[in-house]
């Protein structure tokens, strides 16, 4: 009976049982293929793809990721960390040069906050959680 279910279990009555609790507590049997009758009785029809002519240039927009590139982060000024520290992050987290690092560093120190990156959401919540992990006062906003 176990094994009637399993060979009929493409028909829509005995896929139905084959999905009922009961039937999947019963061991396992496997089938041989090659004892069917029916087993390679027929070829698989191939399908031919249609092809349709091209019937233009489609316009390029730019790539994905300045699709995508929509989101700000910002390092704000704090009175706790030194300015040589803020730099230091800035080039752990940036990987940039000492002179670039310096330059966002005195900018959030004189006007109280420095735009580090135009980048996708997932790079700047990265950017934002490593910036905080060195706790320095970082925020994301949407480009507008």
């Amino acid at each position: 009976m176990v094994g009637d279910a399993v060979l009929r279990c493409q028909t829509e009555h005995s896929f139905h049982r084959a999905l009922h609790p009961d039937f999947l507590l019963q061991p396992v049997r496997h089938l041989d293929i090659s004892a069917r009758s029916d087993y390679g009785s027929g070829m698989a029809a191939t399908a031919t793809p249609e092809v349709l002519p091209d019937l233009g240039q489609e316009e390029q927009t730019g790539s994905k990721s300045d699709l995508e590139a929509a989101w700000l982060v910002i390092c704000w000024n704090d009175p706790v960390n030194l300015m040589t520290y803020v730099t230091h992050v800035f080039q752990r987290v940036f990987g940039w040069n000492r002179q670039k690092a310096e330059f966002h560093m005195l900018q959030v120190h004189k006007q109280g906050k420095s735009l580090l990156a135009r980048t996708t959401m997932e790079q700047a919540e990265h950017y934002v959680h490593q910036l905080q992990k060195y706790t320095l006062h970082a925020t994301m906003e949407r480009e507008s």
